[in-house]
């Protein structure tokens, strides 16, 4: 049982990881059971090149990110299990959570988020009731968002990034990702508005 897993991992869902992940020390987040099926395929990184992000060096790739941020995700917060080489079927409500279906395995979690690109390809199981046309993209791309209120699709069950309604831009997917991460830090904290620093 996850007490959290993300489906996706690209800019969105690799920044709520590691926000989540770097929350271990606070006494409401040591105990949690996080996860990230880091499903990348399908991402729009994967033919990016970044000049214009605050702190990544111009030239940087996409791919470099894809191939980097799990690896900086293991050495920093090992305890954030990643499931690799899987593609997730089916999201589906249950008594004490969701029942997330893979190609290969079955997971229960209590929260779950959605971080998949926008793309009208997406073709997730029990996701498809909140699918509707994207707001911020150009109606002939067809891309979809899951209708959401502040990254909540509904009880238990977020999104992040492209997928949430935002642009496509990587510091925009970036920090949706980080807000999903401090709002679940929020409700693990008995609702105290919460967010984690690391200071020199």
């Amino acid at each position: 049982m996850f007490d959290v897993l993300i489906i996706g991992g690209g800019a969105a869902g690799m920044s709520c990881a590691l926000v989540l992940g770097s929350a271990k020390p606070k006494a409401y987040a040591q105990d949690k059971h996080i996860g990230i099926v880091m499903h990348q395929r399908a991402s729009h990184l994967q033919n990016a090149l970044f000049n214009n992000v605050l702190g990544l060096p111009p030239g940087t790739t996409g791919a470099s990110i894809l191939e980097n941020g799990p690896k900086q995700l293991a050495q920093l917060y090992p305890h954030v299990s990643q499931i690799r080489e899987e593609k997730v079927i089916s999201v589906m409500k249950s008594s004490e959570g969701f029942t997330v279906v893979t190609n290969k395995n079955t997971y229960q979690s209590k929260l779950v988020v959605i971080a998949v690109g926008y793309t009208n390809l997406v073709s997730i199981d029990g996701i498809q009731s909140y699918l509707e046309p994207h707001p911020r993209a150009a109606a002939e791309k067809e891309r979809i968002w899951l209708k959401n209120d502040n990254h909540l699709v509904d009880e238990h069950l977020y999104v992040a990034g492209t997928m949430a309604g935002w642009r496509s831009q990587f510091a925009i997917a970036s920090g949706s990702g980080a807000q999903v991460a401090t709002d679940i830090l929020t409700l693990w904290n008995d609702g105290k508005h919460t967010k984690v620093h690391d200071k020199v």
